[in-house]
């Protein structure tokens, strides 16, 4: 997707222009990004509102992020919480529910909301999915690893489920629920639903290599 603005689109009024270098103009970037993402969608964000609203120039931003797609997700990188609380509840599907739970509240919060904009945009622009899929796949990879490798101690499932791929089904699963049904929240439901009837029997029927 070109990265010119649309028609109807109008840049915000540029603010002084600033000398700021380095790390703080990068800030000064992606805070801009994070709140075009905010206001006006991955749609409604340009190269040339990102500048005007950070004081800057539409070249330094190209020097750093060659693309929106770039621009755009490292903005909610840059701003999102990672809670690397690992749960311990004494069985799998205690511990992967309550860190499902945990992702479905980040994708629900403000700084989420970055990230349901960019999964909006994805729909019409395969590079930005290609980035998201890339970025999200192994989304908190190690607290689901370590759930797992708590399980396959107590005998819960085999120690060839630990693979990241398959530790993070439920995650991809859920962020799949923003993507294609533009969910503000997913319900717990669901969750439930993903947990029960996806993820343990996944897990449990992977057998050891032939």
């Amino acid at each position: 997707m070109a990265d010119q603005p649309t028609p109807d689109s109008t840049p915000q009024p540029p603010r002084a222009p600033s000398r700021r270098r380095g790390i703080a103009l990068e800030q000064a970037i992606l805070h801009a990004a994070m709140e075009e993402l905010t206001e006006n969608g991955y749609v409604g964000m340009t190269m040339e509102r990102v500048a005007s609203r950070a004081g800057t120039n539409k070249n330094a931003i190209y020097r750093r992020w060659p693309t929106r797609a770039a621009l755009g997700i490292a903005a909610y990188r840059q701003f999102v919480v990672t809670n690397t609380q690992i749960p311990d509840t004494g069985s799998l599907r205690g511990d992967a529910l309550d860190l499902l739970r945990r992702a479905n509240s980040t994708f629900s919060s403000p700084i989420g909301g970055i990230l349901r904009a960019l999964l909006a945009g994805a729909r019409d622009d395969p590079q930005l999915l290609a980035q998201l899929q890339e970025r999200t796949a192994d989304a908190g990879s190690a607290s689901w690893l370590t759930i797992l490798a708590r399980a396959a101690s107590r005998g819960e499932v085999r120690p060839e489920a630990l693979h990241p791929r398959v530790a993070t089904v439920a995650v991809v699963l859920l962020r799949d629920e923003f993507i294609t049904r533009g969910h503000p929240a997913v319900p717990d439901s669901v969750l439930i639903e993903i947990i029960d009837e996806v993820y343990l029997p996944l897990l449990r029927g992977v057998a050891p290599p032939a």
